[in-house]
């Protein structure tokens, strides 16, 4: 009776155990992978020099060391994704977040699809909010002096970019099929606080 007693405890302590860890799995479940966090950096290739540092107000760059601009490469490539990035500019900042780049050691609006962060760009169609080359934004948004939330999403040929909760850019396309994401510093002051990558 005792061996039945016991071997009936230890099934429901099991059981028990189950039920406990089903919600951590089902956190996980959201797919959500954190790239940039507050003051962690995380672990990216670069291409270019910029002296990009880690800090209160997360990943920080302010000048490049030469004439070519500068980029924090992903590790891992991607296809199909949605990306959520909080970020914050200055007035004069040239920036931008590339996805399915080509070309991990090559990063261009011509190799990739690139998400701008440029209020001042001459053409302020393709500037902040836009995909250049790709997909035209009007009226062009401002974001200097504040935090922004960008959303962007690549699922097939399909692109999708919402800029604080507006969306400024909706296209089919298909030049690039998948590869790494990259943030760019090209002038001004450029801060990325948090990003987030969630394959699709």
């Amino acid at each position: 009776m005792k061996r039945i007693y016991a071997i009936a405890t230890g099934c429901a302590i099991g059981l028990a155990a189950l039920q406990y860890v089903q919600p951590a799995s089902s956190q996980n479940e959201s797919g959500w992978v954190t790239l940039v966090d507050g003051a962690n950096m995380g672990d990216w290739d670069r291409v270019g020099n910029a002296d990009w540092t880690a800090g209160a107000d997360g990943v920080v760059a302010t000048k490049l060391d030469g004439k070519d601009l500068a980029y924090l490469v992903s590790k891992k490539p991607y296809t199909d994704f949605q990306i959520r990035a909080e970020f914050w500019t200055d007035a004069d900042a040239n920036s931008g977040i590339f996805i399915r780049c080509d070309n991990p050691k090559v990063i261009d609006g011509k190799t990739c699809y690139e998400v701008n962060i440029f209020d001042k760009r001459p053409d302020p169609s393709y500037g902040t909010g836009a995909i250049v080359d790709v997909a035209k934004v009007d009226p062009m948004p401002k974001a200097a002096d504040k935090w922004n939330t960008y959303e962007i999403t690549a699922k097939g040929q399909h692109l999708t970019v919402i800029l604080n909760g507006q969306k400024t850019a909706d296209v089919d396309d298909s030049k690039h099929a998948g590869g790494p994401i990259a943030l760019q510093y090209g002038s001004g002051v450029v801060k990325f606080r948090k990003v987030q990558i969630r394959p699709l």
